[in-house]
């Protein structure tokens, strides 16, 4: 010892930077994993309720479809809007009557843009969603939407207005 204390404790270089370095890896690599685990998680959360406002701008487009039609002037045989704009103002009548609030887009699609569903005489009797995407819901669903339950994609949910269907449900029927 040359009497300097600082001399006898001094550690090589190459062992000084290690330790920290594999600290580092180890905190990026948890870090990592966490926000994986989270990003799945918030995916869930938000396809959730995409999946929750498609059904309720499915099923309020269906109410629309089924309100112009049940609202066909006296006289007039029962027709389907022959657009989205009827439903917004009904043409039948000289005073706004609306069946639909607003245009909703399909929150499931890129494009917004729903698959329509036409009657025979080229009316507007439906919609669905374009998407692909496998649904999360499986059950639960009312009982004019019971076919849902078997819905492999979102463009299988069919928010379809028939008259017929409107009969054969329960408590639903012609009242005599």
């Amino acid at each position: 010892m040359n009497g300097n204390p600082l001399q006898s404790r001094a550690v090589p270089l190459h062992q000084q930077f290690g330790f920290s370095y594999i600290s580092a890896l180890i905190f990026v690599a948890v870090i990592g994993i966490t926000l994986t685990t989270g990003s799945k998680y918030w995916s869930t959360i938000i396809k959730r309720e995409r999946e929750t406002e498609l059904f309720f701008r499915g099923d309020q487009i269906y109410k629309a479809i089924e309100s112009y039609y049940k609202a066909t002037p006296q006289g007039k045989t029962a027709q389907y809007p022959s657009s989205f704009k009827d439903l917004l103002k009904d043409p039948r009548y000289s005073a706004p009557r609306r069946h639909l609030r607003k245009l909703y887009e399909d929150p499931m699609s890129e494009d917004g843009q729903w698959g329509i569903i036409m009657a025979s005489k080229g009316q507007l009797k439906g919609v669905f969603s374009k998407s692909e995407e496998k649904p999360l819901k499986s059950g639960n669903f009312p009982s004019i939407y019971e076919e849902f339950e078997k819905a492999q994609t979102y463009s299988d949910w069919k928010f379809v207005y028939t008259p017929e269907k409107q009969k054969n449900l329960p408590g639903q029927g012609s009242k005599q």
